[in-house]
């Protein structure tokens, strides 16, 4: 698995668009399995099905009178907050039969993530909790009480894509800013849901779950390489920029194409996007 740490300050929009390019790398058979695993800039991830909702517009300006710049997210599921405090992750995997290994795919995120947390001394549980922010059947809460990791799924031809987020501090800023969003967008919320590593342990950083997972995958017979994105990747993610832009014109063909008819059914809240 080739491991990939690299940033791009200051560009939200692009570093989801970075996320996108390396999926179509790894489907079209040009790069191997891939993981990111970077410190994002502060956003908040909207989806297709936000898009719908009739307080969107109002949820964009929310997000930004708070410092964080919406993005349009790869995968479904509602709203989900990027903190520079935390951890996002991408895992680019080819399959030409990805849609059909939905759920694997899921559970062995959501493990791996739940094994470096117990590493850590957590008690930590794959489930959905009642309000959670951006509800999932993989989501990842410690003591079934706050909720740490959000996950979604996007299928393209060739290759699956499983990203989100892991939250370790700043749960404050989390709760704030989550709250009006949505509020705006009429979704349920219980706010005291949202929470961090940090809440159960400050000692707890970015870095010390990096290499808590390095151990779990490594564990897993999973052989670990390390390196930087070629220069190339920025050129295919500038391309890829105006479907992760809320207002573009492109971002906006992207949500309608999202939202035809599903042409396969999968278990309820494990955002999932598939495209061609």
């Amino acid at each position: 698995m080739q491991i990939h740490r690299d940033r791009f300050p200051g560009q939200p929009v692009l570093d989801t668009a970075v996320s996108h390019a390396m999926l179509r790398r790894v489907a079209r058979g040009d790069a191997p399995e891939s993981l990111r695993l970077y410190r994002p800039d502060d956003a908040l991830l909207f989806s297709s099905l936000d898009a719908r909702r009739r307080g969107y517009a109002r949820a964009l300006e929310v997000a930004r009178e708070f410092g964080f710049e919406p993005v349009v997210r790869l995968a479904g599921g509602h709203a989900a907050v990027f903190l520079q405090s935390s951890l996002a992750f991408a895992w680019a995997s080819a399959d030409p039969d990805a849609a059909l290994h939905i759920r694997p795919r899921f559970e062995r995120l959501a493990g791996w993530v739940v094994a470096a947390l117990r590493r850590l001394g957590l008690d930590a549980r794959v489930g959905e909790l009642a309000g959670e922010y951006c509800p999932g059947e993989f989501s990842v809460n410690l003591g079934g009480r706050i909720k740490v990791m959000g996950v979604g799924q996007r299928v393209i031809r060739g290759g699956a894509h499983v990203g989100g987020v892991i939250t370790i501090a700043d749960t404050s800023r989390l709760r704030a800013v989550l709250a009006p969003v949505y509020a705006a967008l009429e979704l349920e919320l219980r706010d005291e849901t949202a929470g961090g590593l940090a809440d159960i342990d400050p000692a707890l950083d970015a870095e010390v779950l990096v290499e808590a997972l390095f151990e779990v995958l490594r564990a897993d017979g999973i052989a670990l390489s390390t390196s930087r994105f070629d220069p190339a990747i920025e050129q295919e993610a500038h391309a890829l920029h105006p479907f992760h832009a809320p207002e573009t014109s492109a971002g906006a063909r992207t949500l309608s194409a999202a939202l035809a008819p599903p042409r396969m059914t999968t278990q309820p809240k494990t955002l999932l996007q598939i495209d061609d």
